[in-house]
């Protein structure tokens, strides 16, 4: 099962395009930081000018040109009403929710592939009790029709063996069909072939001690419930940047160039620089601005909405899981308590054929039939 899952945790292309989008939503926090930084252009020019002077048809001047132009640009923002911070917290917490979203998706594919391989095992013990079976209700019908012939049975108990023997070769029909389908689900979720597959091991002694304790790790731990609980942060800063386009905003430009334009003095430059702070204040952008405000605020409650919506059905799952644990268990029990039942009423009845008190004997392995 180990390495069943290994597999599936390294292959599986579910989890594998998770983690792509886990890495993508990373980037989102550089990005976010590169608002603090300064931002730096330089452009450069060069071009072909021509002069051409006349004076009552008579050519004063004529001068060809090439001015080039080089300059520098650096801009820094001062302030922006915290929009760059709460822009990288925003992000930070995209990048927590899309890891949550990831650990979500490690435990669903876990929880497929543990249950692909355990479907193979039961399918292919299913596959076998079955082809015994057939084996069985073959002999059964051989038997029967030879006490047919010796005129101890009847035409009716002929007929019911054939039907006893169909009704195996169906059965026997449906459980090779479940296992070509649970092997070709295994290789979905895993990746390979399954080969020489042994039991797990049991799960109880990894399981919290009782209910109470299982909900409340779940509510604690849950990926479903943390990635909700993130999505809330993620809104609840879009509200504080949406805020901030209101504030003014700061910024700092610096910018320096050099021009050389030969137009008849040797090595003619042009050399300027500047430094500029610029204050910006908005006043009325028409109310997008507010209607963005409480569109954010509506994102929140609805974030909030869906993280209660998800507390709530990890409970559910939770006790659903619970109970059909324990559910599962008692019918075991009352399983294997049935067999030994069975087993012990065939022994039975073989020894009261024996000393006959019985007119017929059942074949051996026949009593789970």
């Amino acid at each position: 099962m180990s390495g069943a899952l290994a597999k599936a945790y390294g292959y599986n292309p579910d989890l594998n395009q998770q983690r792509a989008a886990t890495r993508a939503a990373d980037e989102g926090v550089p990005r976010a930081t590169a608002g603090w930084r300064p931002t730096m252009s330089a452009s450069s020019s060069i071009g072909l000018a021509s002069t051409k002077t006349v004076d009552r048809g008579v050519v004063r001047t004529d001068s060809n040109t090439v001015p080039r132009v080089n300059s520098l640009t650096l801009s820094q923002t001062l302030y922006n009403g915290g929009r760059t911070g709460n822009t990288v917290r925003q992000a930070e917490s995209t990048v927590m929710q899309s890891r949550e979203t990831l650990r979500l998706a490690e435990q669903e594919v876990l929880a497929a592939a543990s249950t692909a391989y355990m479907n193979v095992l039961r399918d292919t013990a299913l596959l076998q009790l079955q082809n015994n079976n057939v084996d069985v209700l073959k002999e059964q019908l051989k038997q029967t029709e030879d006490r047919f012939q010796v005129g101890e049975v009847t035409r009716t108990d002929v007929a019911q063996a054939q039907a006893s023997l169909a009704q195996g070769q169906a059965n026997a029909f449906q459980a090779r069909f479940d296992l070509q389908n649970s092997i070709a689900i295994y290789r979905q979720v895993i990746g390979e072939q399954p080969r020489n597959l042994e039991p797990a091991r049991p799960v109880e002694p990894l399981l919290p001690r009782s209910l109470d304790s299982a909900m409340a790790l779940s509510q604690k731990e849950h990926p479903r419930i943390q990635a909700a609980l993130h999505a809330v942060d993620v809104a609840l800063l879009n509200v504080t940047v949406q805020e901030g386009a209101l504030l003014p905003t700061v910024t700092a430009t610096g910018s320096a160039s050099v021009s050389r334009e030969p137009s008849g003095f040797p090595n003619y430059q042009n050399k300027t620089w500047s430094a500029v702070a610029t204050l910006s204040v908005p006043l009325y952008e028409g109310g997008a601005t507010y209607s963005a405000i409480r569109q954010a605020k509506e994102l929140v409650g609805q974030a909030r909405l869906q993280a209660d919506q998800q507390r709530e059905a990890v409970r559910s799952g939770v006790i659903a899981a619970w109970g059909g644990f324990q559910t599962t268990k008692l019918t075991i029990q009352s399983f294997q308590a049935q067999v030994r039942a069975n087993e012990i009423a065939l022994e039975g009845v073989r020894e009261e054929a024996k000393v006959g008190q019985r007119g017929r004997v059942p074949p051996r392995g026949v009593a789970g039939c």
